[in-house]
C-alpha cells in the first residue's frame, strides 16, 4: 500500500474549511461527482458505518459501488473502494499522478502565483475519490463527510439523499461548543429538496435540522418518527416504509441497530434497485475494521475518541462477563478530550494505561496520564505503543485500546494484520 510524495506534500496544508478551491478544481475536471448518483453521510459518530452497509447493501444488488470513507486506518488506498475493494497501488498512483498533473494545471490558470497550497491533502483525496468513481462507471457513490458538513470539501455534490446519523460533541474549536452549533455546520449539507435522514439526536440539535430542511424545502426523515428499529445487532426489527423482521449485522454493538435503520432509511428514499434480500445479505456482511474490533481473544480496540463514542464502547463493554482484569490502553491527539473518554469508560475497566502512537499530533503518554489523573481507576503512563502494550498483555487480562482511530490502525499494522 502506498504512501505518495503529493500527499505527503499536501499534508502540510493543515486544515482549511470551504467549497470554492473544490468547485473550481472539479469544474477544470467537467464535474466528475455529478456522473452518478450519491448518498452523502454526515454526523459525529456513526457516519463510517452507515456508508459501509450502504456500499455493501448496494452492493449485495449487483450495483457497481463507489465508497469514499475517512480517515483511513491504516493505508490511504482504504479512503477508494470500488466493489467495496480499495484501489490497488498501481491504479491510485496513476490516479494521484494524473491529479497531480490536473491540480498544477488548474492552479497556474485560476489561483494567484502566491497561492501555496491550492488543495488540501483531504481535498485532493476527495477529489481524487469522484474521479475514480467515474473511471470505474459506478451506479452509485456512498461519501462520507469528512468533518461538519457546511464547508466540508464533500459537501460539493447534489446528493439523491443525505444523512445525518448523529450529532455530538467533537471538533468543537471549528464547528461549534454545544449540539445547536454543531448541528447548525452538519445540516450544512441539506440541499434543496433533496431528502435528509436523520438519527436519533439531541433535542437542541434536531430542532435546528428540522429549521434548517423547512427552509430548503427538504423532506425530513426522522428517527422514532418516521422509522424505527429495536433489537440487538444479532437480531433486530426495522419498521420504515417496509417491515423487516429478523434482520441482523455482522458489525458489533447494538448502537449498530440505529446505523442500520439510517442506512434503510436511505435507501428506501434513494429509489435505486435494492430489494430485502438484498438488504439482508448487505448487512450480514458488512466490515468495519478498527470499530469494535477483536483482534485476538484478550485484544479489543475500538477508534472511540469522544464522549459519544466512548459512551457506545462502555455499552458494550457492560454486556460482556467481567470475568477478567481489563485495562483500558489510552492514547490520542491534542485536538481530543481524553478526561471525557476515560471517565465514560473508568467504570467498566480495572485500570488505565497510557501511550502514544507515531502520528504527528499524538499526545504523549505523560500528557494523557495527567489529563486523566483523579478517576476512579489507577492511571499510569504506558511509554510508546510497543512498550505499552507488551507490559498491558500478558494473555489473561483483557486489554482494550482507544481514543484514536489511528492508534488502532498504527497497532493493527504492528501486527501484521491488513486492511480492510
Amino acid at each position: 500500500m502506498i504512501s505518495h510524495p503529493v500527499l505527503d506534500r499536501l499534508a502540510g496544508a493543515g486544515i482549511r474549511l470551504g467549497l470554492g478551491r473544490m468547485r473550481d478544481f472539479l469544474g477544470s475536471l467537467d464535474h466528475p461527482e455529478r456522473r452518478y448518483p450519491v448518498l452523502h453521510v454526515g454526523g459525529t459518530n456513526g457516519k463510517g458505518s452507515v456508508s459501509r452497509m450502504l456500499g455493501r447493501m448496494l452492493g449485495a444488488a449487483g450495483l457497481r459501488v463507489g465508497v469514499h470513507t475517512s480517515p483511513h486506518l491504516q493505508h490511504v488506498n482504504e479512503r477508494f473502494l470500488v466493489d467495496d475493494v480499495p484501489l490497488d497501488d498501481a491504479r491510485l498512483e496513476a490516479l494521484i499522478a494524473r491529479m497531480d498533473q490536473a491540480r498544477g494545471a488548474w492552479a497556474r490558470a485560476a489561483l494567484p502565483p502566491d497561492e501555496a497550497w491550492p488543495l488540501t491533502y483531504f481535498e485532493f483525496t476527495v477529489a481524487c475519490a469522484f474521479q475514480a468513481f467515474a473511471d470505474a462507471a459506478v451506479d452509485a457513490a456512498v461519501v462520507e463527510v469528512g468533518m461538519g458538513g457546511r464547508l466540508d470539501a464533500t459537501n460539493v455534490v447534489t446528493p439523491r439523499v443525505c444523512a445525518i446519523v448523529t450529532v455530538g460533541l467533537d471538533h468543537c474549536d471549528e464547528l461549534g461548543r454545544d449540539h445547536a452549533a454543531i448541528a447548525g455546520e452538519k445540516a450544512g449539507i441539506i440541499k434543496p429538496g433533496v431528502p435528509v435522514v436523520v438519527g436519533p439526536l439531541p433535542a437542541p440539535a434536531l430542532g435546528v435540522i428540522r429549521s434548517v430542511a423547512a427552509a430548503q424545502g427538504a423532506p425530513l426523515h426522522v428517527w422514532g418518527h418516521d422509522f424505527d428499529a429495536h433489537g440487538t445487532a444479532e437480531e433486530f426489527r426495522y419498521v420504515g416504509g417496509r417491515t423487516l423482521s429478523g434482520l441482523s449485522t455482522s458489525l458489533l454493538g447494538d448502537h449498530q441497530v440505529v446505523n442500520a435503520a439510517v442506512a434503510l432509511r436511505m435507501l428506501e428514499v434513494a429509489g435505486l434497485p435494492v430489494d430485502e434480500g438484498h438488504l439482508r445479505a448487505g448487512l450480514a456482511h458488512t466490515r468495519h475494521a478498527g470499530r469494535l474490533e477483536w483482534l485476538a481473544p484478550d485484544l479489543l480496540v475500538d477508534g472511540a475518541h469522544n464522549p459519544d463514542g466512548a459512551t457506545t464502547l462502555a455499552s458494550y463493554l457492560a454486556r460482556l462477563p467481567h470475568d477478567r482484569r481489563r485495562t483500558l490502553l489510552l492514547g490520542g491527539g491534542g485536538d481530543k478530550d481524553m478526561r471525557s473518554v476515560a471517565a465514560t469508560l473508568a467504570p467498566v475497566v480495572d485500570r488505565i494505561c497510557t501511550t502514544a502512537g507515531s502520528h504527528p499530533r499524538a499526545r504523549t503518554p505523560f500528557d494523557v496520564a495527567r489529563e486523566c489523573e483523579g478517576l476512579t481507576v489507577p492511571v499510569t503512563p504506558a511509554g510508546p505503543l510497543d512498550d505499552a502494550l507488551a507490559a498491558c498483555r500478558n494473555g489473561t487480562d483483557l486489554v482494550v485500546v482507544a481514543g484514536s482511530l489511528y492508534l488502532v490502525g498504527e497497532l493493527r499494522e504492528r501486527l501484521g494484520i491488513g486492511a480492510t
